[in-house]
């Protein structure tokens, strides 16, 4: 009778599974983005859109009708990403362009290049990010991790400025992460030259990400450039490629992991919910209002933050 008791329930927990499978599994996806704004005659920059969340956002915002510039290092996989977007969507109006984010020449070079080929750009979306990798520095000597994810952004950013408000009403996305919420800026170690771990670091430059967001939004008001952040979610993708631990939880959970479509509705909705037309400086996740940890809400961090990158890069941004 005890066997048959214990088959019994094993059995209902089983066909218990399989029926909330597709509820769980919607739940974990996360929210999407439902707007059906078209972007016909608009043009947007991505960087990091040749794979992941990327890749995702480029093919929706194609599909929209907006002109797509893919920024990303290597030509070779750019191409090959747009090449499956313009055969997917049907827009010949899919570009890539070579962008180092980890050299500052690079970036410089490509603002100019951008800018002497493109009159407009409606939609900047800071996405491309390096996660957890082994100490190294960018070619100008910044730990990897800062120097990608937040200086370069910053940097790119300050570059295309102008060019973004003289499109106005134009947008700017910054990919952030919930590691924000562990980060600390470390005003005295900013480089992690005297220690580093990779995922601490990595939570320094998301929280820079955020805090970015914030002080650029106090600066654009009035202009009709708005700047938000956002958290992804954890998705399936070639970010935690330097972490094996992360890559086997991934592979463990992959139940409960977003798929690269499924990670890209916030950057989407970000880009084009007509409700945000006139928000700025607020974070989201999941197409929805988001937590911001407090060192993520401290407007003299973020002040402090601005002088530093800007000292760091060697630029005037009043």
């Amino acid at each position: 009778m005890l066997i048959l008791m214990t088959f019994g329930s094993i059995a209902v927990a089983v066909v218990l599974s399989v029926a909330l499978a597709p509820y769980i599994r919607r739940y974990f996806a996360g929210g999407v983005c439902k707007s059906s704004a078209r972007l016909d005659g608009k043009t947007a920059l991505i960087t990091g859109a040749n794979t992941g969340i990327g890749k995702e956002t480029a093919r929706d915002l194609a599909r929209r009708g907006a002109r797509v510039i893919i920024a990303c290092r290597d030509l070779s996989k750019g191409e090959a990403a747009a090449s499956q977007i313009r055969a997917e969507t049907g827009s010949e109006q899919v570009l890539v362009r070579r962008l180092d984010l980890a050299d500052t020449c690079s970036i410089k070079q490509f603002a100019e290049d951008f800018l002497n080929e493109e009159n407009r750009l409606h939609i900047l979306i800071n996405n491309a990010g390096v996660m957890m990798c082994p100490y190294s520095l960018t070619v100008d000597g910044f730990e990897m991790q800062f120097g990608v994810n937040h200086l370069g952004h910053f940097l790119l950013t300050h570059l295309l400025l102008d060019l973004l408000k003289q499109s106005a009403p134009a947008r700017i996305i910054n990919v952030s992460s919930l590691g924000h919420n562990f980060g600390r800026i470390k005003f005295d170690d900013l480089q992690s030259e005297r220690s580093y771990e990779g995922g601490l670091a990595y939570c320094q430059s998301k929280l820079a990400n955020v805090l970015f967001t914030r002080e650029l939004a106090k600066r654009l008001a009035g202009t009709r450039v708005t700047v938000n952040s956002l958290h992804p979610g954890s998705v399936k993708s070639e970010l935690v490629r330097h972490s094996s631990l992360m890559a086997l939880s991934w592979r463990i959970f992959s139940f409960f992991i977003k798929t690269p479509w499924e990670g890209a509705q916030t950057n989407i909705y970000c880009a084009v919910a007509e409700e945000l037309e006139n928000v700025s400086g607020k974070h989201f996740s999941d197409c929805s209002p988001a937590f911001v940890a407090p060192q993520g809400r401290n407007e003299e961090t973020a002040k402090r933050l601005w002088d530093v990158s800007c000292t760091l890069l060697g630029v005037q941004w009043d």
